[in-house]
């Protein structure tokens, strides 16, 4: 066997494999026999089909799969011994490949495009400023989650006139085009939350409502989508996503969300009894969770904002043309105008993915598997604690991390999150922060922005 690489450009190659018959011809003859063994044909008795009645049959197919076990080992070995840094998987060029002869097998010659992840370094200094923007959890953040737990845990009473948190309950019946009641239509009694209705001119009808009033509505403005409409109509989904008239909707009653006092009782159903003891510890807990998951949203937008601004200063450049072909043969079902549309934002989350491995590779940056455990279980006693379930014994709890971690791809999620958080230990160490703190509503707006 033997394989040339030709270089295109420091991005780009081809990679020759010329293989041998005596390379493939044992393995091939191999698994020729093997299938004579199985296959069944009428007039023969199984395993007793001529050799040649299979080959004629089977051969090309067997062909095919032991070239590709031989080619496939091949270029591993080659990308492997050779250390390249390739990106995807390397794409047969079907110009060169068409012209085999698959009937007479012989010597072969076969062709791969691969493309070569850019050279670079990552150089940082404290000179370089980034922000680090926090949510300030302030009193008003605090009254406004302990208000969220008590309306969710408060009960419903009936009022007089609707607001904009109320719930109605209604009665809807069928219109014709001309708004007129369609005898033996649908007539169905649901609810309506105003809170979550989304169109405005819809959701000011909806507000000052009493028992017993009655007007026209686009049923379609008050509901979120079609699989609501049908429930909140009484018809099909099918109907729902057709459904173009307007109902007649009679108010039966309105209800109000009334929340519950704010006691040991309340605290106790949320967090359990006798774990936090008192309003002032319970606000204290809200304050620390709040401030856990704010420093999560914190660290995605700071990664964020750092990625961007090292993609673009770095300018990495890559094998575009290649990595588009790669991704239109590793998916069938996405059409040349899908990637074209999607492939920028492939190409900077590419650039990233990039710009870390070579953070965690020349800064040996390591996750321990006693780090991979703990971290699991954590996840696991989080999961124990929402469900109010006890945590298991030490050494049932470690072989429940380690069966999690044997998951393929839970224990790359797992790792991948590990390897992330040293990545932006890292950098944050790298250059100067300067943390600043926001409102909720202003660290929302700075998220959002691209």
């Amino acid at each position: 066997m033997e394989i040339v690489r030709e270089n295109i450009d420091e991005l780009n190659a081809i990679i020759k494999v010329k293989i041998a018959k005596e390379d493939y011809n044992e393995s091939y003859e191999k698994a020729l026999k093997n299938v004579r063994k199985e296959v069944q044909m009428p007039g023969f008795r199984a395993g007793q089909v001529p050799a040649s009645v299979v080959k004629k049959k089977y051969g090309v197919s067997i062909l095919g799969e032991e070239l590709d076990k031989v080619l496939n080992t091949a270029l591993f070995d080659y990308i492997k011994e050779n250390e390249l840094d390739v990106l995807g998987q390397p794409v047969p060029k079907t110009d060169d490949n068409n012209t085999i002869d698959w009937k007479n097998p012989s010597d072969f010659e076969f062709s791969y495009e691969i493309g070569l992840a850019p050279s670079f370094d990552v150089k940082l200094t404290k000179k370089e400023k980034y922000t680090y923007n926090k949510v300030k959890v302030d009193a008003e953040l605090i009254d406004k989650q302990v208000n969220d737990f008590a309306k969710r845990n408060g009960t419903l009473v009936v009022v007089d006139k609707s607001e904009d948190n109320d719930m109605i309950m209604a009665s809807f019946k069928e219109l014709d085009d001309k708004d007129k009641v369609v005898e033996g239509g649908f007539v169905h009694s649901s609810t309506v939350a105003i809170e979550f209705t989304e169109d405005k001119k819809a959701k000011n009808k909806l507000i000052g409502l009493k028992a017993g009033d009655s007007f026209i509505i686009d049923p379609r403005t008050i509901s979120r989508g079609a699989a609501d409409l049908a429930a909140m109509l009484n018809i099909s989904k099918e109907a729902a996503e057709k459904f173009d008239k307007n109902v007649e909707l009679t108010v039966t009653e309105v209800k109000r969300l009334e929340a519950t006092n704010v006691d040991q009782e309340l605290i106790d159903k949320i967090y359990g009894a006798g774990v936090v003891e008192g309003v002032e510890a319970f606000r204290a807990k809200i304050e620390e969770e709040m401030s856990s998951m704010f420093n999560a949203d914190s660290d995605r937008l700071f990664k964020r904002d750092f990625a961007n601004k090292l993609v673009e200063k770095l300018e990495l450049s890559l094998p575009d043309e290649f990595l588009k072909k790669w991704i239109a043969m590793s998916n069938s079902e996405v059409t040349p105008e899908q990637i074209e549309a999607e492939y920028d934002q492939y190409s900077e989350s590419l650039k990233w993915q990039l710009i870390e491995n070579k953070i965690i590779k020349d800064n040996d940056l390591q996750v321990s598997n006693d780090e991979a455990v703990d971290y699991t279980k954590d996840l696991l006693g989080k999961q124990y604690a929402q469900y109010g379930m006890m945590i298991p014994e030490e050494e049932e709890f470690n072989k429940m991390a380690m069966s999690v971690l044997g998951n393929k791809d839970e224990g790359k999620k797992i790792y991948d999150a590990l390897y992330e958080t040293k990545v932006m230990g890292y950098l944050k160490d790298a250059v100067k922060v300067e943390e600043k703190e926001l409102s909720y509503d202003e660290f929302v707006k700075v998220a959002s922005e691209k």
